[in-house]
């Protein structure tokens, strides 16, 4: 309905097409285009899935640490949240020069996006357990080992695919956003590149067929967490029942 309505108004308002092309112009661009957008959004996917299990695995790590000791969180958490609070395109051009290949360097900036949401949640997840089971996991002499993988991992599961969900769409934000800073062009570009190049170019329609192909992949991403989150919890937890 809102595709019909976007066309309706933009034939009907004779809207041109460098301002705002109609659905049709963009889905004939994503035709015409296809091999080279395709191209740069599989560039795009490689930065975002690697960032993303980069941040999955520093994430889970750092969450571990941190509900070790209250003082190991209330020294370390800090960092955490300047990586989250410090704007990339600030940081991107620093990590670009340090590090001579764009590849891992577009990783690293992508990754320092997308890191905080599972921290944050894998920590909050640890932490709310159920007082009356930790009780009765003491009352039977539970070891740390046995209460961390029996009780506080279960119970953190949920709050992980929260932060999963979150991630893997800042993952992607990362990556396009430091491909802006970045710059890379020619072959081996991302769909950052194809969007610059159509906004100097003033190729309106391909610049909305690039858009188009980001935000799909974000709802992909997002919908393939949901149902991850659904294999896994969907048996046992009231979170992915009814």
């Amino acid at each position: 309905m809102l595709l019909a309505l976007w066309q309706l108004l933009c034939v009907t308002l004779k809207v041109p097409t460098y301002l705002v092309p109609t659905p049709l112009d963009i889905g004939r661009t994503l035709v015409a285009d296809g091999p080279m957008l395709f191209a740069a959004l599989l560039v795009t996917l490689k930065i975002t899935f690697l960032s993303f299990a980069l941040a999955v695995l520093l994430g889970v790590i750092a969450a571990f640490l941190f509900v070790q000791s209250r003082v190991i969180e209330a020294s370390l958490f800090p960092y955490a949240i300047l990586l989250q609070v410090t704007p990339v395109v600030a940081v991107a051009p620093l990590i670009i020069i340090w590090v001579s290949n764009t590849t891992l360097a577009l990783t690293i900036c992508a990754t320092l996006v997308a890191i905080f949401p599972i921290i944050s949640n894998t920590v909050l997840g640890l932490r709310s357990v159920n007082p009356g089971l930790l009780n009765l996991f003491r009352l039977n002499r539970a070891s740390r080992w046995q209460t961390l993988l029996r009780l506080r991992i279960p119970s953190a599961l949920p709050y992980f695919f929260g932060g999963l969900r979150i991630a893997s769409g800042l993952a992607l934000i990362g990556a396009v956003v430091a491909e802006f800073v970045a710059g890379t062009g020619g072959t081996g570009a991302g769909l950052a590149y194809q969007i610059l190049q159509a906004g100097f170019q003033l190729n309106i329609p391909r610049l909305f067929a690039a858009l188009f192909l980001i935000a799909l992949t974000g709802v992909l991403l997002f919908s393939l967490m949901a149902a991850l989150a659904r294999v896994s919890l969907g048996h046992w937890h009231e979170s992915e029942q009814g």
